[in-house]
């Protein structure tokens, strides 16, 4: 579970607030009258996040290009065409 702490208490003290997410792997999120905003994390989790979405992307790539209906080509005008709309 990520620690919660104010806006006011993340900008108070930012550099101690990085040194616990860096070097003893905190997850911290960042709240605003009660309201998450946003979370500070350790670049592991964001470097898995990005390799999760790289993985997602790609599957959805495959699946558009398994997809007989766009296997049929189209000429650079008319794809200029579709881009104009």
């Amino acid at each position: 579970m990520a620690n919660s702490i104010t806006v006011t208490e993340a900008r108070d003290d930012f550099a101690e607030l990085v040194n616990r997410v860096a070097y003893a792997n905190e997850r911290v999120r960042v709240v605003r009258r009660g309201r998450e905003l946003a979370a500070i994390v350790p670049m592991a989790d964001i470097e898995l996040l990005e390799a999760l979405e790289d993985e997602m992307d790609l599957a959805a790539a495959r699946e558009a290009l398994a997809d007989p209906d766009n296997a049929v080509p189209i000429t650079w005008e008319e794809l200029r065409a579709r881009l104009q709309r």
